[in-house]
């Protein structure tokens, strides 16, 4: 049996741990916070549960196959969101968007009219195919610079992929309404990056969320963790929270385990949950993987967000999750992302508000998390969200965005309840407060995040900022790939050897317990 260390208890780090510990190794997980969970976090106030990261679950199956492979189904059985979204255009018009793909068309037809379902089926289409080419083989697998070229060396496969366009050229060249191309660009907000410079592939993601459908787990997601956590500890994976990494020992050109509270842990490999970022520029010593240092720190962050917590009284109807869109889009994108970032002064706004009687303390209220898209938290060169009275002074432009667009919850406020992108640093160990590590800008933006398998021998990286990408889809195949890698205890390490990792075809779920 060998030893491997994960560093972070996030979704990443406890789904690689225990496809790990189900393969035969010995497995220790490290978490400076005083819970697990990472991102996937959770705030408790006066009778409210809040999830504090994702709101919804796509592709639920790749969820059950982590429950298969590591000792079977958990209990969880997540439900349909029917309606997946409502979106607010910034002239009022409504578009209710159905968990149902088939019913999409007509949905889009009677907000924006005619010939808008039409548009809509024919980039579903497009994207059904950039799937076909990306969801298994690339998406995953160990990012390969060898696949990519491949792919590119077939012109049907070059024209679909068309690397050299981003989301929003696609949606100038493909919807003809304005408003569809607005919400076509927000799903480069998935990635937290600008959709005028994020690779037009990823647009797959609309796709992903109307073919697989969302997905809300009852009770909300942080039970995936909790879950997962539990599964962990029955493999016998020894999970210490408020336990800070120090530092990675590397010896002998490979990593030999981490030093904990200035003692040494061995390990056969380590694998870091962590930010790339806080990995290559923190945790190693200077000499090891200096390429990787460099080129971390010149790939640009993702965005973060500001969110705002609302106690609410009196219960009202309403999709889940709602989106209300600014007069001018491209001017978010311009105040995170541009040279000199500052405060979105007219964001769009972002409202998860679930049904679910086990997040309010009684019939009469509902919860809202609120999230504005946001600059990371830079106060040497950008948005110093610490600075004195800046949180109270957004919150309220917040408040005011959200009444200003038809949605004023002023008087019925219990409480409101701020997290900063210098608070998410803080919570998450994520620079700045970004979401996703880096940002996808550029045609060559796969190739520039961090691979699974680092330069170093024996080292690995799983979680959002590594391949291949944030997200829980995305997380939990970073964490099937990092284990794959890996291999079943007793095989060499190191192998170079790659093993596709031996998974069904992903396919719409229908209601099952996972």
């Amino acid at each position: 049996m060998s030893g491997v260390v994960v560093i972070g208890a996030g979704l990443g780090g406890l789904a690689a741990a225990a496809r790990l510990a189900a393969a035969g190794h010995r497995v220790r997980v490290f978490e400076s916070a005083p819970t697990v969970g990472g991102k996937l976090g959770v705030v408790e106030r006066d009778g409210f549960t809040f999830d504090t990261g994702p709101s919804l679950l796509t592709i639920p199956d790749l969820l059950t196959e982590l429950w298969h492979d590591t000792g079977g189904p958990s209990g969880l059985s997540p439900i349909a969101v029917d309606p997946a979204c409502a979106y607010v255009f910034p002239d009022g018009t409504r578009l209710t968007l159905p968990h149902d793909p088939a019913q999409v068309p007509a949905a889009f037809d009677a907000a924006l009219g005619a010939d808008a379902g039409e548009a809509w089926r024919r980039l579903h289409e497009r994207s059904r195919r950039l799937w076909d080419l990306v969801g298994e083989p690339v998406l995953r697998r160990p990012i390969s610079l060898t696949a990519l070229i491949r792919m590119s060396a077939r012109p049907a496969d070059l024209r679909a992929v068309a690397p050299w366009r981003t989301i929003d050229g696609v949606g100038r060249r493909m919807l003809p309404d304005p408003r569809m191309r607005m919400w076509l660009n927000r799903y480069a907000t998935y990635s937290g990056s600008d959709p005028r410079r994020t690779p037009a592939v990823l647009g797959v993601t609309s796709f992903v969320e109307q073919e697989f459908g969302a997905w809300y787990v009852p009770g909300g997601l942080r039970r995936i963790v909790e879950t997962l956590a539990a599964r962990c500890v029955d493999l016998g994976v020894d999970i210490v929270t408020d336990t800070p990494v120090e530092a990675i020992t590397v010896a002998g050109g490979r990593v030999r385990g981490v030093r904990v509270g200035g003692a040494q842990e061995p390990a056969d490999a380590v694998v870091c949950n962590a930010d790339a970022a806080t990995l290559y520029d923190g945790l190693l010593p200077p000499h090891a993987a200096t390429r990787m240092r460099r080129q971390v720190r010149r790939t640009p962050r993702s965005m973060a967000g500001f969110v705002v917590l609302l106690g609410l009284s009196q219960r009202k109807p309403g999709a889940a999750h709602r989106v209300y869109f600014p007069a001018d889009y491209d001017a978010e994108f311009d105040a995170i992302f541009g040279r000199r970032p500052h405060p979105v002064p007219d964001p769009t706004v972002y409202v998860h508000a679930p049904d679910d009687p086990a997040l309010r303390p009684d019939d009469d209220s509902e919860g809202w998390f609120v999230m504005v898209n946001a600059p990371a938290h830079d106060p040497g060169r950008g948005v110093d969200w610490d600075a004195p009275g800046l949180r109270e002074r957004y919150t309220r432009l917040v408040l005011d965005t959200l009444a200003a667009r038809g949605a004023d919850v002023e008087d019925r406020i219990r409480f409101a309840e701020t997290i900063t992108p210098a608070d998410l640093q803080r919570r998450t160990g994520a620079p700045g407060g970004a979401i996703y590590g880096t940002a996808s800008h550029g045609p060559r933006a796969a190739l520039r995040r961090p691979a699974n398998r680092s330069p170093l021998p024996g080292l690995y990286l799983v979680g959002g900022s590594a391949h291949p990408g944030g997200g829980i889809p995305l997380v939990l195949m970073s964490a099937e790939i990092t284990a794959t890698l890996i291999g079943p205890a007793g095989t060499p390490a190191e192998s170079t050897a790659v093993p596709r990792p031996a998974t069904a075809r992903l396919r719409r779920p229908r209601r099952r317990s996972t």
